[in-house]
Formats: C-alpha cells, structure tokens, sequence
C-alpha cells in the first residue's frame, strides 16, 4: 500500500505529562442562541448548556410577533418573569405554564403562560447566559435604603451589569465600563446616558462586589433586586485559560458613521447602544443573521416590536465593522465570542450528509443533527437546476449562494422560494419552484452541512485591499491545507490551494484543469494558524471575497495526498469507521473534481457520484471508491482521473 501524504493535524486536548488537570471552559458551555418554533406544549430545547447545576438566564423573544422580552432566571425562580421593554414588577406564572425546568443540556417549556416562551406557530429566539467566573453572573438583593456593596461570583471586574427592581415598576438600569461610574443607562428606553451619583455612589466594581447608591432604582429600602453581570476580556476560556469570550466596550464613529471594532475574535452576538443622544438598543446575533456584509436581522431590548433589518454592523474573523451610524458618535457594545472553541472528535458532530427528495412546500424544515454554517448542495440530476452544486453560508447570509460548476458572482435569491434560516439542527427552505437548488417538488438531493469548528473547518469573508501581500485572519486554530476562494462581486474564478502543492500553485474549482503556476494568488506565502496570505489576484482593492479553509482534525477529516497505482489501494485516513465524504482531484493532468458520500452510498459496489466542476447529473454506475475502516478505498476500475498509474491526486475525507 503506497504512503499517503497530509500535512498537519489536530492536536489532542492533552497527554501524558501534557493532560488537562484543570476544568477546561468554552464558550459553547456558557451561552446559546437558539431558534425554536412555540407548540403551545410542553417542549424540550436542547442547547447542550448546564442550567440545571449551574444556573443562569434564559432570555426570550417572539421573533415574528410583537410580544415582549421575557427574561427568566435560575436565582428568582423558572415562574418569575421579567420584561426587558418594560418597567413592570416581576410577574408569575401558573402552574404548569411558561419554563418548566432548567436541565443539564438546556431547558423544557410547558404552554404560554404570555406569548412569549411558546406560543403554537411562532418563531422564537432565545439566549441563554450560563453563571460562569469570567463570563456571567446573576445575583439577588434586597435593598437598605443607604450606599452599599453587592458581592459577585464573576471573579472579574465586571464591564456592564444590569440591575431591574423586581418587586414593584422600576426602570432597568445599566452600568457599563465605558460610561463614567457617575452614568448610567436605562434598558428598557431610547434615552441618552444620563448624570446620576445615586445609582453607582460614583464607585467602579470590583472582582468581588459592586456599588449601588439610593436610588430606588437600585437600592430602595426593603425592595428586592436581580442583577445581571458580564465579564470583560477576562480570559479564562480556551485550553490556556487565556481567551477571551465577552467584551464590554466603546467605539466612536468617523464622519461617514463608520469604526472598526477589534476584538481579537469573531463575534456570535451583540448588543449597542448609543450613548449621549436618544436610540434604541439594538441586538443581532449570527443565527439570525449577522452577517459579514449586507443587513443584519435586530431586536431591539427597549421594545416588543418584531424582529427587522438594521444596515450597521457587519462582522469580522477579528471583531465587527460599524457602517454608516450616526457620524461622530459614541456607542457602548456588549459582544460573545463564536463558538465552538473546542476541537471536535467526532465527524457527526461537525458534518451531515443527506440525500432527500424535495418536498416543495414552503416551509421545509431539514434536520441535519447539525448546527450548520455551510449547506452545500447538488441536485442529482440535470433538471430542475441548471446550476449545479450552489453553496449557501450562515455568513454571507441565506439568500445569497454562489455556484461551484461557474464563475458567476454571487447571486441573490428569495427565502420564498429557497434557503430561509439557518438552525440550530439543521435548516429551513422555501418551496423552491423556481431554481430548485434546494426544495424542488419530486427533484432528488445530495445535501452536505457543515459546521465550523477549530482543526476541521473555518469561513473568512474579507475585503481585498491591494496589497501584495494581503493578511487575513482566520480562526482555525491551525495552518489550512486547503484553501477555496470565490470573488463575490464580481464574476471570478475559483481559486484551490491545498495537499503537496507549491503555494506558488493552484487549481480552479469550476475547471479540469491540471495544477497552474500563479504567485499572484497566495502571496507565495504559506498560511499559519492565525493568518493567511493572499498576493493581487485575492487582493483586489474593494473586491470581496469568501474564502473556506479546511485541515486534518484526528478521527474527522483529512486533507491528504496519494500517488495512483492503477490497480485497488487503500487510503489511510486515521478513521475507524470508515468515510461519509470523499473529494477527490487529479493534480499532475486534467480531471473532475468528485464528490462521494455515504447517504448516496459508499459501499462495495457501485457508489454515485457527483462533480463540483459540473452540472451533469450523477453517475451511478461506476465502482471507482469502496469502502475501508480507516478511510477508502481506490478501486481497481477505477479511472485515470482517480487512480493514473503514477498520477498524483489531492483528496479531503470526512468521517
């Protein structure tokens, strides 16, 4: 059996000498943003976040109705709700109605008690904030009437804390890091940040406890107060214990309303506000769509409107963009990391093959047992589309996509008719009658979802700037070996970098063609496991550009190399259960570039395949791959464009 060549791969959490003797946090633990849809019964929402031991918020919004905020948390009780666009006092529920429970992976509704948790037919978002040092706290009072202290668990200075007096109606206030400790703001109201030593007795926090003065508001005699506490920049996440997952801070705008917020990660959520004129808070998160350009989908705290489009923030691989805000103006932020940070060991946990059959009804909701960022899909046979494989993304947005067998542009489509939202398993389509990408009624599917996680597989949208070279961050965590670029605004080739080849070479996705030399592309400089490099032909000034990044992650994907043999040789791929995705290009000489997946079958007969680089239908009577345990097998009839005697082939595998 020949050697396989790859280059790099994920390191374990730790062995030996190097093993985890601490507990290791991520951000996937603390914090959720899930979509659900009420039934107006008892349900179960899976988020895979301790609620139950460790407590916390979950915080509720109707996305399609004009219902309220409901805030829920595990220090007052799961029957007492509060409302973010209002000054009410705590309500109750009845028995048997709104959250019935706090569990160890999420949380369970019963029927409504308001509309806010689970009405039948409505969209809902939630966000649930796990208590966790360096990230969030929740705490109880009761008032003195005199200046106090409150203590914490954050183990960390807080950047903002929000406090609401629960017995009786009382404005929602807001302390952050970048107000002056004689400031303060008001959740539930547009107003500007106002002057008031009573609120915070003019005291910044501490790791230990924070301030609060005698306004009722806060600190009323006898009255009884939750406080809501976020962490800044406090690392205490990631296998060091150093990364940073929440960040409370300002940005002010240039003349045109535009900043650039830097992070030192990508953000998954993120609540504004401006600060010395009257706005309404406004908060986006990545579900719904924040995206890397185009409009984000809002919710704003202060009101129980529907979810709309803002055209504001725009988010990066190193933090978020501001575009065209009130210009020369101060703005606080409240923004969370993306996860997942943790590196996955399982192939089902990251990616999903599926061949179905298109309903064409409006809507279809998919499940993939996966919280998908990239839907890539291939209709099996030439009809309905004649675009063959399109390829949808969580960042780019839902209605956009791009088209793998051309040079096309991106190309915009309605939710109507196509991809609607992305979920937390899985995906929602239109009817899709009219290109039939996706949902086309009787039209047959191979579907591929794929998750973004560290080792495996990580997106970068970025803006070319002209420069030769060009860095980009990524967020990885290790070097790519392999690299797919598409220009989004302009009609471009497909750009592929990836295995043995020079970084001085590439192939073009849409084409058979064998390995061409270009140094314009890459910036004949190797990626790393922060950053990339990309020379005049991916860094043309203005032009937009996506680029997907994949790596060897042990025991779930290999990107490898392998010389042909014209005769049957097994490729070692490290899996044990064999491959449920196979890509495989001829580098040395002209050939296609195919897709094998185990929904469609990879077995020991004939397994159908599709091509990237063409519309054509699949071709189902062929034995070119089998099947083996610790990858695939090339079989002995298979052709010259997968197995030349001597060939040299490039291949990513999916366990």
């Amino acid at each position: 059996m020949p050697l396989v060549q790859t280059r790099g791969a994920a390191s374990a959490q730790g062995f030996g000498e190097f093993a985890q003797v601490t507990a290791v946090n991520y951000i996937e633990d603390v914090f959720s943003c899930f979509l659900y849809t009420g039934t107006g019964a008892t349900q179960t929402i899976t988020n895979n976040i301790d609620l139950s031991t460790k407590g916390g918020l979950v915080w509720f919004k109707p996305r399609d109705t004009g219902n309220n905020h409901n805030l829920i948390d595990s220090a007052r009780g799961l029957n007492k709700f509060l409302i973010s666009n209002d000054t009410a006092a705590q309500g109750t529920t009845g028995a048997g109605y709104g959250v019935a429970s706090f569990n160890t992976t999420g949380f369970s509704l019963d029927p409504p008690w308001t509309s806010s948790t689970n009405t039948t037919s409505t969209s809902y978002v939630s966000w649930t904030f796990r208590k966790q040092p360096k990230f969030f706290d929740v705490v109880t009072y009761t008032g003195t009437g005199s200046n106090t202290t409150i203590a914490h668990s954050l183990g960390s200075v807080p950047g903002s804390i929000i406090v609401k007096r629960t017995d009786t109606t009382a404005a929602w206030a807001v302390y952050h890091r970048s107000l002056a400790n004689t400031e303060y703001l008001v959740l539930n109201s547009t107003a500007a940040k106002a002057t008031g030593a009573t609120w915070w007795n003019s005291t910044t926090p501490t790791s230990a406890v924070f301030s609060v003065g005698t306004d009722a508001s806060v600190n009323d005699s006898g009255g009884t107060y939750v406080a809501y506490l976020f962490a800044h920049d406090a690392g205490g996440f990631g296998l060091t214990g150093t990364d940073n997952v929440i960040s409370c801070g300002s940005f002010t705008t240039d003349g045109s309303g535009n900043a650039t917020v830097n992070l030192g990660y990508e953000p998954q959520w993120i609540v504004r506000k401006i600060t010395a004129t009257a706005g309404n808070w406004v908060l986006s998160d990545t579900m719904r769509g924040l995206l890397a350009s185009g409009d984000p989908t809002i919710l704003n705290p202060n009101s129980s409107a529907v979810e709309t489009t803002d055209t504001f923030i725009n988010i990066n691989s190193t933090g978020f963009l501001a575009v065209g805000l009130a210009a020369s103006r101060a703005f606080i932020y409240i923004a969370i990391r993306r996860g997942p940070m943790k590196v996955p060991t399982l192939g089902t946990s990251v990616f999903a093959p599926l061949a179905r059959t298109g309903s064409g009804t409006n809507p279809t909701v998919v499940t993939t047992g996966t919280n998908p960022d990239l839907l890539m899909s291939f209709p099996r046979t030439a009809n309905p589309s004649a675009y063959g494989t399109v390829f949808f993304d969580k960042l780019r947005g839902v209605s956009q996509f791009l088209q793998s067998a051309n040079t096309n542009a991106e190309a915009t489509t309605s939710g109507t008719f196509c991809l609607q939202s992305f979920l937390n398993t899985g995906f929602q389509t239109g009817a899709d009658f009219v290109q039939g990408y996706l949902n086309y009624s009787g039209a047959t599917y191979a579907q591929y979802a794929m998750t973004r996680a560290p080792s495996f597989f990580d997106e970068v949208c970025y803006t070319g700037t002209g420069a030769d070279p060009q860095t980009v961050s990524h967020n990885l965590g290790v070097a790519p070996e392999l690299m797919i670029f598409k220009a989004r605004d302009v009609a471009a080739g497909w750009r592929f970098w990836g295995g043995n080849m020079a970084i001085t070479e590439y192939l073009a996705l849409s084409e058979t063609s064998a390995v061409v030399t270009g140094s314009t592309f890459f910036g004949s400089t190797l990626p790393t496991s922060t950053s990339f490099y990309v020379g005049s032909g991916l860094s043309v000034a203005a032009r937009t550009i996506v680029a997907y990044l994949f790596a060897t992650c042990a025991g779930v994907s290999k990107v490898g190399t392998y010389t042909g043999t014209a005769a049957a040789q097994t490729i070692n791929c490290g899996f044990t259960a064999g491959s449920r995705f196979v890509l495989i290009k001829r580098t040395d000489s002209t050939g296609d570039w195919y897709v094998w997946d185990s929904a469609r079958g990879i077995i020991a007969g004939d397994d159908p395949y599709l091509l990237l680089n063409s519309t054509a239908a699949e071709v189902t009577n062929t034995d070119y791959i089998d099947t083996a345990n610790a990858g695939f097998e090339i079989s002995s009839t298979a052709p010259a464009a997968i197995n030349a005697s001597a060939g040299t082939f490039i291949f990513l595998a999916i366990a």
